[in-house]
Order: C-alpha cells, then structure tokens, then sequence
C-alpha cells in the first residue's frame, strides 16, 4: 500500500468521481469525518489480494482536502476511465451519535457509475466486532480490513452514441404498463440467443420487442436496475436477492444483467437497450429504491454511506439506532439536503446519461417522511422531482405506502405524480374472486356493485379533482400471486423461501375455484379461464393508466409462491411454451388492449358522461346502489365512440336489458375463449340484435321499443361500443 494526496481545486467538483483532462476530480461527503482518502486498485494486485483474503498489496491511498460543507474534494492525476476504487473515512466512532467512522472499511462512492465485484459476508464487511454468523456488538469497531471482501467502484467513459433516440412520449391516457424483470422476461424465451438470454440485450431482441408490441405494452416498467446485493440470510440458504430491493448503487446499472461483465459494456448495452426499445416506441421506466439500502440495520455491514456518515444518511433516534419504515432495516433520510441531492442527481443520471422516460418509487411515503416522520405531500423532495427542469419532463409513479405510521397514502401524492391504486387492486380481486369463492360456499360477503363502480372510473374518491390519469390501475404486480395463482390458489405456498412459509401476505383476496392448485377438473378449469378474463378486461377497460405484470398475459404461474424474491429460477422465468388456453389467453389480452386503444373513453373522461344503470336498463338508485346483494351493473360512459360496460358478478346466469343510450354493438365478453369467438355471437359486429328496432336514436323515451334482455354468462364481464 502507498499513500499520496490529491490536489486541491479552487471549485467543488460534482459528487462523486469524474474523469477530465489528465486524471479526475473528486468531491466525497463526510461531514463528521477527519480524514477520507481514494482507494486506487491497480488490476494485478487488487486480484491477488482479493482472491488470497488479504490486505497486501494492490492499493494506493490519496487523501482528499478538506472542502466546505462537509466534503471532500480534490483532483487526482493518471486516474482514467477504467480504473477500480473505493473510499476510506476516518473520524469520530460514537455510535448513539450516527458516526461509525473506520478506516479500515474499503467503501462504496454513492455517486459511482459503476459497481464490479461481489460482496462476501465475512466479518471484516462490518464496522463492528461480529462472529462468523454475524453477530456481535454494534458499539465496538472493528479493526478488519474489508477490502478483500467488497466490490470495486470503477471510473466510467460514459460517452455513446445515441443518434436520433427520442422519447417515444405516448399520450398519458395510452400509456399501457407492462412490469417485468430484466432476467425474467427471456431466460426461456425461444428465438433469443441463448447467451443474451436474462440481460438488457434480451430484453430489447426483435422476439422480445415482437411480443411487447402483439400485446399494445407502451411502457415497460423494469425491476430494480440498480446495482444491488443479496442479504445475508439469503446467502446462508443458497438462494438470492432475485427482485433487487436491496440497492448498493443508485447511479450503476446491475452488471448481471449484462451479456458482457466489462464495466463499460455493461453500461453500453443498457443504453443500447434503450435505444431499441425507443426505437420500438416502448418507454422505459425504472423500478427505484431510494427509501433504504442493502446496509440493513446498525447490526448490518459497513459498505458506504454508514462509513461516511451514518447520521447524514440515515434516519436515526436518540440513541443512535435506525429508524426503519421501511421494513428492510434502515430508511434514508430525504430530510437531509445531500441525500436529496444524491438521490436527484441519481434520477437526472438515468433521464440525461440513460434516456429513461421516467420512474417508479419503491415505498415512496417513506420519501416524503418530514422532520417528525409525518408524511408531507409539499415535501422538498416530492416537490423537487416535478419542478425540475430535467425531471418535470418524465413520469413519476408512486407506491404510495410504507411500513411507517400512518403509512398508507393512496391519493395524497401532489400535482403530476401518478400513482399505484391498490384500491383498485382489491376491488377487483374482492369482487371476481373472493365475493364470488364467498358466495360460493353460501357466505355473505362483498358490498354490492359500488366499490367496483368507484374502481371502474377512476376512483374520484381517492383522486379527487385530478385526472383519473393519476391513477395506475393493477391486479398483480411482482410480489403477490400471479392472475393465474390468484383464481387456482386460496393459501400461498411459499415453502420454497425458506421460512416455513411465514413470509408473504396471507391476504390474497384469491379463489381457487374448488381446488387448490393444478387441477384435472374441466369445470374448474373453465371457471378459472373466465375469472382470469374478468381480471383483465377490468384491468384494461377501466379508466387511470392499466399495468399488466409480466406473465399474466400468458397464464405465469409460480406455483402458489406469493414472495417469490428469492427464486431466480424456473419458478420465475417466464414460461413459453403456450398450450391452446394460454396462447387464448394472450390473444384475449392483445384483444383488450387493441379495444382499450379504439375506445378513447374508457382510459379518460369527466363526471358528466358516466351513467350508470342496473340490469333492466334502468338508472341506478340510491336504493339500488346500497343493495348489499347487487352484483350486476351497467356502466355507459358517453363519447366517440360510447361505450357500455355490463358487469356480472353473480353465480348464476342473467337476463340483462341494455339501457336506451342509443346503437350498440357487443365487442368482447369474457365468456369467450378467445376474441375470434365474436364472429358467431349475438350481438357482435354485423348484427343489430342490439341496436333499437328502425336503427338510430328514439325519438324519445316514450316512443322507443324495449331491447331484449341479453342473457350473461355466471361471473363475466362485457363491453358494448356504440
């Protein structure tokens, strides 16, 4: 090891490590800190030392100069793009204050482009004295050196060539979500390259791409990208962080996901994939975490910004200890002015660097937690991202919870901000799914038609004068049963993790429809078949911006696994090989999208075009509408052209008189198994069975002959278009 000092600058550089003319500059934060220096690997050594578990060799050490403001700044000469490095802070150790300076921790830059190397979970990771199993006492330092055990940062040419990219920008009411993970998508897909298979390049294949756009996907939105690590308890089991909830660099891209493990290449090819997949029309959100990181509680390693000054980072008490709303140990503090800049500098990094159309925020309540911990929707931070002039411009999606108090904020997130409607999530799955398993066993359940209707337009209740745009409508999403496993399984089965199945939520709102699991029954099958189809035609006929979860479309299941996080194989890789049912299934889902795409009313509209009727084709009343037992209902919703959704969620048939709102025509009802069924039903296109006797509009009420009841299949879902 050898030590030098960096030369100080007459300006603050941007945070971080950055190459320019001749070496780079450097600006670390460390506020509480005595000493910080830059770690420089050389290749040759910095193998050697990590494969012989020793803290020889490899490492040159240049301390940074003091600057204002807590930072560390200064310009380094010969570093250049390529070179592997980390960070070392001195200073105060006195825990119950949030300082656990050691310089003996080789640390993370919060700022770095680029994460390369593994993490292995020795003692010498964490700041404190622990055991081999990773217990001890969080007030002792520990004089380990961690370098051997911990990735490298590495010094990024970020340059490309992008050419003529340019945001695709659908309108907000065409946006059709797709949620996927990078690997998921194509480790089984056929006509991927089997060495692509799992990465950013196979996500952005013409076979990928062939199928987002079959399916009307706009937008897909990609699991964590960041780079991350997996938690020791997963270590011990022999399994892995699969999601990615776990980040280690909010400006890296993941280098497991690339078919090529160079720094720079892994970079690359994720532009790349944002390239084509703009080239395709298809934005690109990412899945963020900024409300905690893979560092855990107190009792967790020292990888970066415990290091360099734990109470800057992280929410602490009195005594020292993490405040966690997270549920993942720690939560970073967006009360601080320098982890709000991080965490913009990262999202300005991924829209300006990487051509990312915008993003969704992982428990996002938690960044919006003021000084007392209260949720603020005028909070800097919330605030920040849509004045920005960079930010304003792309989507923002909350998950509008946490694990904190009063953590559930659906509907309170300011201005443009969209966000994930887990009311519409539970009106659907309650209606179609648990109501109807309730009904089944002749149990009382349910409250008639009004959640679902409140559901279907957008939720006003919850919206308030904003745009049902602000709402994301989904059923499933990556945690949770997949739309197959929520109509075949009624417990999760979540064995598979390890934990004797404790983990995952017991609260599915799913129906097995007679059977858990796989089942040989036809009538359970069939049954099933519709439910899914109910679950998707709400999905994607209802108003506020759809998501479908990856798999869905083609019948994914994991096995009754509800968590399944840790299962980054079969379990999770989507399935291709599409039998009769699934390949109906896609067709339907590709269908309802088309439909979604013709029938600009269904997305967005005001109050003044909604009428809603009960099945006779009478307008409801507040007496219908209190019915506890009501469980058909009409929806027309005025435009061009109109639409009339009628809603069955009954166990029997029904004979439904369609209002008099003028020519319908049946388009797609979930008693088909597939769309091409349309062409001998009453009702579709070509016929008028549906269309008042002499054609056109009544003269009025009075004058005008009654339609004949239609009769619904038990439990479906149709939609007429004027």
């Amino acid at each position: 090891m050898s030590t030098t000092s960096a030369q100080a600058l007459p300006h603050l550089p941007s945070p971080g490590v950055h190459p320019v003319d001749g070496g780079v500059e450097v600006a670390i934060h460390a506020a509480a800190a005595s000493a910080v220096w830059l770690c420089i690997f050389d290749d040759e050594g910095d193998v050697l030392r990590r494969d012989a578990g020793t803290s020889k060799g490899g490492e040159t050490r240049v301390a940074l100069p003091a600057a204002d403001d807590g930072w560390w700044a200064g310009f380094v000469p010969d570093v250049h793009p390529g070179t592997r490095y980390g960070l070392r802070a001195d200073g105060p150790w006195e825990p119950t204050e949030g300082h656990r300076h050691n310089p003996a921790k080789l640390l993370l830059d919060p700022w770095a482009r680029s994460v390369e190397g593994s993490l292995s979970y020795e003692p010498a990771v964490y700041g404190h004295v622990v055991d081999e199993a990773g217990e001890g006492d969080p007030s002792v330092r520990s004089d380990l050196d961690s370098a051997p055990f911990v990735p490298r940062c590495v010094v990024l040419d970020t340059g490309f060539e992008w050419g003529d990219d340019a945001p695709p920008a659908p309108a907000r009411d065409e946006r059709v979500v797709y949620e996927v993970h990078v690997r998921e998508m194509t480790m089984r897909l056929p006509g991927v390259p089997e060495h692509l298979r799992g990465t950013y390049a196979g996500l952005c294949h013409p076979v990928t791409i062939e199928h987002l756009k079959a399916l009307g996907v706009t937008t897909v939105e990609l699991l964590p990208v960041h780079a991350y690590a997996d938690e020791p308890h997963l270590v011990e089991r022999g399994l892995t962080n699969h999601w990615g909830y776990n980040t280690l660099g909010f400006f890296a891209p993941h280098a497991r996901y690339a078919s090529n493990q160079d720094p720079h290449e892994v970079l690359r090819e994720f532009k790349g994939m944002v390239k084509l997949l703009h080239a395709a029309g298809i934005e690109v959100l990412l899945d963020v975490v900024y409300n905690h990181t893979a560092e855990q509680s107190i009792g967790g390693a020292t990888l970066s910004w415990r290091g360099l000054g734990e109470a800057t980072w992280y929410r602490l008490d009195e005594e020292g200890n993490d405040v966690d709303v997270t549920g993942c140990g720690n939560t970073l503090d967006l009360t601080d002015p320098v982890v709000i800049e991080m965490v913009l500098d990262s999202l300005r990094y991924w829209v300006s660097e990487c051509h990312v159309d915008g993003f969704r925020y992982d428990l996002a309540v938690a960044l919006g937690r003021g000084e007392d911990l209260g949720y603020e929707a005028d909070h800097p931070f919330l605030v920040a991202v849509l004045e920005d002039p960079v930010l304003s411009q792309v989507l923002h999606v909350a998950e509008p919870w946490d694990l904190g108090p009063d953590g559930w904020r659906t509907g309170q997130f300011p201005g443009a901000w969209a966000e994930w409607n887990d009311r519409f999530r539970d009106a659907a799955r309650d209606f179609w799914l648990a109501d109807a398993g309730a009904l089944s066993r002749g149990e009382v359940s349910g409250d008639g038609v009004r959640e679902i209707a409140t559901r279907l337009v957008g939720s006003r209740d919850l919206f308030g004068e904003r745009s049902p745009l602000s709402s994301v409508g989904f059923v499933t999403a990556h945690d949770g049963f997949t739309m197959a496993d929520l109509v075949a399984y009624d417990e999760k089965h979540n064995e598979a993790n390890g934990e004797d199945n404790r983990d995952g939520n017991d609260h599915n709102r799913s129906w097995n429809h007679g059977a858990e699991g796989p089942t040989d029954d036809e009538v359970i099958q069939l049954a099933r078949r519709r439910s899914v189809r109910n679950l998707l035609g709400t999905l994607l006929l209802s108003s506020g911006i759809p998501m479908i979860a990856s798999g869905d479309e083609i019948g994914r299941t994991t096995d009754g696994n509800n968590n399944p996080y840790c299962q980054d194989n079969e379990m999770t890789w989507l399935d291709w090989e599409l039998d009769t049912a699934r390949t109906d299934l896609l067709a339907t889902a590709a269908h309802l999208t088309e439909l979604r795409r013709e029938v600009p009313v269904l997305r967005d509209h005001d109050e003044s075009v909604i009428g809603w009727y009960d099945e006779a084709g009478q307008p409801m009343t507040d007496e219908t509408w209190e019915q506890d037992d009501r469980r058909t209902l009409q929806l027309h919703l005025a435009g061009e052209p109109s639409a009339l959704l009628v809603v069955h969620g009954g166990l029997g048939p029904v004979d439904v008189t369609l209002p008099d709102v003028g020519p319908l025509r049946l388009r797609w009802d979930s008693a088909w198994e597939r769309p091409e069924d349309a062409e001998g039903a009453e009702g579709a296109e070509g016929a008028d069975e549906a269309t008042p006797p002499g054609g056109g509009e009544p003269a009025d009420e009075s004058s005008a002959s009654p339609r004949p009841p239609e009769t619904l299949t038990p439990l479906s879902l149709r939609l007429y278009t004027s």
